[in-house]
């Protein structure tokens, strides 16, 4: 089953009174602005096997409160009204849920007295394609577990605990797996631009406008503006990069519990909590004939019954291998189609790889040629420098053996110039002594000459001779003599 959250901008429709209904339509219908979340609660594996087997059945899982997914807004709620009347009659409370965003559909919660009421309205609806609908399209009824209307965007917006948000466009609805969207049969396989696709360009899903206008506008992910490798978020519209690339796509799961994203370039459709892709293979026609032509019996234009279908079980089992056989062709053609653009996309990506690698490998010998020149040419400076100090060491050794030589040299020559300087001052020394004694000879001469001179008989005594006296021994002083004394 589904559960639907609305984050209402008007009041919420009141509580329906169980031991007093409402008989009147005023009181029953209520018309609600909001933004509707649609979640799918986890069911076991036999729910899905038998709603999967068997399109016009009632699913295990049901109840009284019944949601129908998106109605065009050629189809007016006075004119739903009035095409379901005999089952809006049976109904407590009719709910018409708008969106300001989204101007060419609205949606119907409706809740029903009786099961059986419930049942009847799901077969009978479910599946029925809107007559005044231009492009094809069929009403969806889904049963619902709860809703709950909230003023909060975050209570909205967060899922219950063990189901995944579905997007509430019937077009990207349909784009789904009927596993996991829970929509068995569509009018057509909107997910493989089929003709009527083109007529959804100007819709209000933002996910259907990308997808039909994407040759005339170029989009780019929102976070980085790269053009490649683009996904769409089927939930929101949000346009990031795929893992590839920056992984916009996956943080925008990670941040928004958004699992459901559509490729841009293939429109298959990824689950990032499954990890697989979970897009609509292409059905039979035969099978949508079917449907279809069961439907117009069971309800027409206004809302009547009709008689069965009036296919016999022989025709059943021949129409079922039929489909069998198709869907099987189908699977393996779509699955070699992933594979091979799975491929494709992991050889561009290793290529993109080996090229970085190899950009990366050519800078590195570039920068190893350019260190290579660069410490060659310090090489051969710091050589010529060597060379240089070489020149200049041995031309020093050189001027320090001549100095030596000079210094060896130049201290004989002053021990010469100072040998000469002593024989020469010691002959001075020589010659003031005698120039003494002589000047001493000469002056005792004349003294004598002229003591002679005034000593009577002067005449005798110069013809005399003159003898040397010798000098006395000289006299010891007093204190010599003490100390002389003391000794003793």
């Amino acid at each position: 089953m589904f559960s639907l959250r609305i984050h209402s901008v008007d009041p919420p429709p009141p509580p329906e009174l169980s031991s007093a209904p409402s008989t009147s339509a005023s009181e029953r219908i209520h018309i609600v602005k909001g933004i509707v979340h649609l979640y799918r609660n986890p069911a076991p594996a036999s729910y899905a096997a038998v709603a999967s087997s068997s399109s016009a059945s009632n699913p295990l899982s049901r109840g009284k409160l019944l949601f129908v997914v998106a109605i065009p807004h050629v189809l007016s709620p006075e004119d739903f009204i009035w095409v379901c009347d005999s089952y809006i009659q049976r109904a407590s409370k009719i709910t018409f849920l708008k969106n300001d965003e989204f101007e060419d559909r609205y949606s119907v919660l409706v809740e029903f007295e009786d099961q059986i009421t419930a049942d009847r309205f799901y077969l009978e609806l479910n599946g029925w394609k809107f007559p005044s609908s231009d492009v094809g399209e069929v009403c969806h009824v889904l049963y619902l577990a709860s809703a709950e209307f909230t003023n909060s965007v975050e209570i909205a917006g967060t899922p219950p605990v063990g189901s995944t948000e579905l997007p509430t466009c019937p077009v990207c609805i349909e784009r789904l797996d009927q596993d996991i969207s829970g929509i068995v049969v569509t009018s057509c396989d909107h997910s493989f631009q089929c003709p009527c696709v083109s007529k959804w360009v100007n819709s209000s899903c933002p996910v259907c406008q990308l997808c039909q206008n994407i040759s005339a506008k170029q989009p780019t992910c929102s976070i980085c503006l790269t053009n490649e490798n683009l996904w769409i978020c089927v939930i929101c519209g949000f346009v990031g990069c795929g893992r590839y690339k920056s992984g916009h796509a996956f943080r925008h799961w990670k941040e928004t519990s958004h699992c459901y994203s559509l490729d841009l370039e293939t429109h298959r459709v990824w689950d990032y909590v499954g990890d697989n892709y979970v897009h609509r293979l292409n059905h039979s026609k035969s099978e949508q004939e079917k449907y279809g032509s069961n439907k117009s019996a069971k309800f027409g234009e206004k809302g009547g019954e009709s008689g069965g279908s009036g296919v016999s079980d022989h025709g059943d089992d021949e129409f079922g291998l039929a489909v069998h056989n198709s869907k099987v062709d189908v699977i393996v053609d779509e699955y070699n189609a992933l594979l091979a653009s799975q491929l494709e996309t992991q050889r561009q990506y290793y290529e993109g790889l080996l090229l970085e690698a190899k950009n990366q490998r050519d800078r590195k010998e570039n920068f190893s040629k350019a260190v290579d020149e660069g410490l060659s040419i310090k090489l051969h400076e710091i050589q010529l420098k060597l060379e240089n100090l070489n020149k200049e060491n041995k031309n020093l050794a050189i001027m320090n053996d001549e100095l030596a030589k000079n210094q060896n040299i130049w201290r004989e020559k002053l021990k010469e110039i100072e040998q000469r300087e002593k024989e020469t001052s010691k002959s001075k020394d020589e010659m003031i002594r005698d120039l003494e004694e002589q000047i001493r000879d000469f002056t005792v001469c004349i003294e004598a000459q002229k003591t002679i001179g005034k000593v009577t008989g002067g005449d005798e005594i110069r013809g005399g001779m003159l003898l040397p006296v010798p000098d006395p021994p000289p006299t010891k002083s007093k204190k010599s003599l003490r100390s002389n004394k003391r000794r003793n």
